[in-house]
């Protein structure tokens, strides 16, 4: 069986396009190791989901992006998520390539980088090949193999030793055209005893069917800060299998803040690696499901290091025949004493055709520990309705006071408040208020 009849683009037509985009010789290597891995591995088995008969071939084919020089240029979809005043800091991949990128002159002269993948590639190449690949490896199933192969655009951010970013960098990923490949991959690299604050918005338009197969590494080195918040809110024929990992060193720390939003089939991998003594990470997601969507989401906390704590938080709300398996993994691996791990899970159905599964799962290797976890799915509570009621309030308004209590840990943890607020609005559209 040869490379073209099972995957999607050639080795030599994926040589040809590294060429095409002037890439260096360490990238064209490496794409095409992956293309060659991709054709040995299998597809991942998530638990309790078939994906084997889901769209995970229509990668499409690579479309030269052209830039736009101001912000009044950008699709509506775009600017009605940025504010003007948070355009200095921003990044836009259109399909597939980077169309806008602007960084203040201050956050420049403190030496941090922020541009396409792409771009960091050819200019900041020893930096970019020392951490590309190095948190997902290429090698552990056919999809990281074609990200490793096939990504496209994406987002690098390099926040130097002793740096502290105080403004959020935002990044918008938008597919417009189903032909064209939509295959973004972030890259974060946090220095010693730096800070700084990452949002991102994928989004999509058009009801053609498309895959989107992504990738995020962040790498926070000793003593740095990481928050990591994301949006994804893509459409009803759009097929989302995303991998989100963070290493943390020595009192190193990751916030992760998750908006599971997608009208499409999705599935999700959010972990951190917590490499480090005293490192910590915090994972806030919330999920709504509708119609007759199929998800999976993991969230995922690895110890290694001595003293160090995780906390996972999941808020997932299913309509309709909507179908979701949560998954929630602390693993404290033997030597990492005086850990914590903490988690809990919680599905609300507003439907008596929906379905969620919550899965609370804690592997101790290591005595001296302590680790709980919490689970819960249940529907609206009909009791906290009556009351509300009671006090003059209707049932659907009601209702959406409960479904905004149960996910407002989350919700109110995002940092940019234009990005808030986008994300209650998709709340309400997807629970049909």
């Amino acid at each position: 069986m040869t490379l073209q009849t099972i995957l999607p683009l050639s080795a030599e037509a994926l040589k040809s396009l590294s060429q095409q985009k002037n890439e260096p010789a360490w990238l064209a290597e490496s794409r095409l190791n992956a293309l060659e891995l991709a054709s040995r591995l299998e597809l991942p088995k998530p638990e309790k989901t078939k994906i084997d008969k889901w769209n995970l071939s229509d990668y499409g084919t690579y479309q030269q992006a052209t830039s736009v020089a101001s912000l009044q240029e950008l699709p509506e979809a775009v600017r009605a998520l940025v504010k003007e005043e948070e355009a200095a800091n921003l990044l836009v991949q259109k399909d597939s390539g980077a169309v806008y990128s602007t960084l203040s002159d201050e956050l420049k002269a403190q030496g941090v980088i922020f541009t396409d993948l792409e771009t960091a590639a050819r200019e900041h190449s020893d930096l970019v090949q020392a951490h590309l690949s190095s948190v997902v490896k290429n090698d552990e199933n056919q999809l990281t193999a074609l990200s490793a192969a096939l990504w496209t655009g994406g987002a690098f951010l390099y926040v130097p030793k002793n740096v502290e970013v105080s403004v959020p960098l935002q990044a918008v990923f938008l597919t417009e055209n189903a032909d064209a490949t939509f295959a973004p991959r972030v890259l974060v690299v946090a220095d010693v005893n730096s800070s700084v604050t990452y949002v991102d918005n994928y989004i999509s338009t058009g009801d053609a069917a498309r895959l989107h197969n992504g990738i995020v590494e962040v790498i926070a080195k000793p003593g740095a800060k990481v928050r990591f918040a994301t949006v994804h809110q893509l459409g009803l024929n759009t097929t989302d299998m995303s991998y989100r990992r963070a290493v943390t060193e020595n009192d190193a720390s990751i916030e992760w803040i998750i908006g599971e939003m997608n009208d499409g089939n999705t599935v999700t991998d959010t972990s951190t690696v917590l490499k480090g003594n005293g490192s910590t990470s915090d994972a806030k997601v919330i999920a709504v499901g509708s119609g007759s969507q199929r998800l999976n989401y993991t969230t995922r906390a690895i110890h290694f290091g001595k003293d160090s704590t995780s906390q996972m938080t999941t808020r997932a709300v299913m309509r309709e025949e909507a179908n979701a398996i949560i998954n929630g993994i602390t693993k404290i691996e033997h030597g990492a004493t005086r850990s914590n791990g903490e988690q809990a899970e919680k599905v609300l159905m507003l439907s008596p055709k929906a379905r969620g599964d919550a899965n609370p799962i804690l592997l101790i290797d290591e005595d001296d520990v302590m680790a709980g976890h919490a689970a819960s799915v249940g529907q609206v509570n009909p009791e906290q309705v009556h009351y509300l009621m009671s006090r003059g309030i209707s049932r659907a308004q009601a209702e959406r006071l409960i479904i905004y209590g149960f996910l407002a840990p989350v919700v109110s943890d995002i940092p940019l408040e234009q990005l808030q607020t986008r994300l209650q609005e998709l709340v309400e559209r997807k629970v049909g208020q």
